[in-house]
């Protein structure tokens, strides 16, 4: 099996009422986003785009390292690089229906970094390793000990329209297909 393949037998994570309190027409919080360390180094701009999806994940690792302990059987933490490759392979169309992308973990910008160069991503990584987002929006999020019990979100993904929240994907899965399962809600709610 290739690293980035999923195994079939992944538990599927449920909606656990976590993400209940994203309510859409929720105002987001611009000022913490824009502040965030990018990977491009520069700072986040929504205006660019009509619409602006942020993907929260639990955490990316370097090819040479060994997954945590137990990794596997934590419901939805599995699959952070399809995912990513999935928001890279359809990141063209995405902006064709109006959409800024941006990726979103607990981890540091330098390590961010490399997944950026490694997979070519065409769009940039937040890091809320200060946990700013985390603790203004109540992000679900879960630790182990393994990894010094650095909190690491839950995988959701917020649509957000100028400052307002306009869709929350929670749970998500399987990982590889929710690239196109973005698409298809952009398509199905066309900017007006």
């Amino acid at each position: 099996m290739h690293r980035f393949d999923l195994p079939d037998n992944l538990p599927v994570p449920v909606d656990d009422g976590q993400c209940a309190h994203l309510k859409v027409g929720m105002k987001f919080p611009i000022d913490i986003l824009t502040s965030l360390p990018v990977t491009n180094k520069h700072s986040v701009d929504i205006t660019s785009c009509p619409r602006t999806v942020i993907y929260f994940y639990p955490r990316t690792s370097k090819p040479d390292q060994k997954l945590p302990d137990g990794w596997n059987e934590i419901p939805g933490a599995r699959g952070c690089t399809p995912e990513s490759c999935g928001f890279r392979d359809h990141f063209q169309e995405l902006q064709s229906l109006g959409a800024s992308v941006y990726g979103c973990s607990t981890q540091t910008t330098d390590y961010q970094q490399e997944v950026v160069e490694r997979l070519h991503l065409p769009f940039d990584i937040l890091s809320d390793s200060d946990l700013k987002l985390v603790n203004h929006l109540h992000l679900p999020y879960f630790t182990l000990p393994e990894l010094e019990n650095i909190p690491l979100i839950k995988r959701l993904t917020i649509i957000i329209k100028n400052d307002t929240i306009e869709h929350v994907f929670y749970p998500i899965f399987p990982t590889d297909k929710h690239a196109q399962e973005v698409i298809d809600w952009l398509k199905q709610n066309p900017i007006k």
